[in-house]
């Protein structure tokens, strides 16, 4: 073979191999479709879940105060250890992670903390240990979402990591009724304008609406409440107010007895990717399992195959 047609299929070759370099190894977006896992009740190995259902990020439960205002993994556990330890392995799979700070019980960073100022040094601390590119807020109870101080804390908390981290995106994730935001929730998105908090994504938690009930309209209507507030209150269109809303579910049977099938969640997940959610994600992979008794911290309480629901997670796009 003569040197320059040796030379040419070298060349050839190599922009062939540089064309598909980016595609496999592309980061995953943590916060478009990563389902929640927490380190309690049954704890799945990520790797395994991601080896056997394609997905690529997971929403890591909780971050909380350790009784003043440093964060720590369920309140006890320091950001080293274990939990860094999983967050490698997640990362060395091709994966990556989206911590989520706050939850419906513990203690708070948002009441521990004296000031905005402090709230943000603790968040800065957890992304600053992990690297991160995205944050959960998951703001709930009476603690922290159904108190004003503590909501403007929270806000004032996410401008100043804004500032110090530009790329980094910060989600919201609250509780909602059936029809959108009740008032706590209209404040917190109203006083985020107010405040030039800026929040990537809002998010909602469409279930425990007080008892069995068709969840897959029960979740249309709650995003679009929501989406209706975000568009009246930053000016948006329809389609811009969609891009910046999201959705967080619930596999199987929730905390009041409503029931959300694979079937269901399918359905939901093909109507978010339509209105091009940008999060699409669920509590939680560790309860990802079927004919296992009644729902818990372990078993969806439904008739399912193991990780379905995660499934239907990693086939969402947006």
């Amino acid at each position: 073979m003569k040197p320059l047609r040796r030379l040419m299929i070298t060349i050839t070759a190599g922009l062939a191999a540089m064309s598909l370099t980016p595609a496999a190894q592309a980061a995953p977006n943590p916060v478009l479709a990563s389902p929640y896992l927490y380190q309690w009740g049954a704890k799945p190995n990520p790797v395994t879940v991601m080896n056997q259902t394609g997905v690529k990020a997971f929403t890591l439960a909780f971050i909380l105060s350790d009784g003043g205002c440093n964060p720590a993994w369920d309140g006890q556990r320091p950001l080293t250890g274990a939990d860094a330890t999983l967050i490698r392995n997640i990362r060395a799979a091709g994966g990556d992670v989206i911590p989520s700070f706050g939850g419906w019980s513990g203690r708070k960073l948002g009441p521990n903390c004296s000031s905005a100022t402090a709230l943000a040094a603790a968040y800065q601390k957890v992304i600053d240990a992990y690297q991160l590119k995205a944050i959960d807020i998951d703001i709930e109870n009476t603690d922290e979402f159904e108190n004003a101080t503590v909501q403007d804390r929270v806000l004032g908390a996410l401008k100043i990591v804004k500032q110090r981290n530009p790329a980094i995106k910060t989600v919201v994730t609250m509780p909602t009724n059936r029809s959108g935001l009740n008032s706590w929730g209209t404040r917190l998105v109203t006083r985020s304008k107010e405040l030039a908090a800026p929040v990537d994504v809002w998010a909602v938690m469409p279930f425990n609406f007080g008892g069995p009930s068709d969840l897959v309209a029960g979740t249309k209507s709650a995003v679009d409440g929501l989406k209706n507030h975000v568009k009246a209150t930053f000016g948006l269109t329809d389609d811009a107010a969609y891009r910046r809303s999201g959705l967080s579910s619930m596999n199987g049977v929730t905390d009041t007895g409503e029931t959300v099938t694979t079937a269901q969640f399918r359905a939901i997940r093909d109507w978010a990717a339509g209105k091009h959610l940008s999060r699409f994600t669920f509590w939680a992979t560790n309860r990802d399992r079927g004919n296992c008794g009644a729902s818990g911290s372990d078993c969806s309480g439904t008739n399912q195959g193991t990780y379905d629901f995660t499934k239907i997670v990693a086939g969402y796009t947006g």
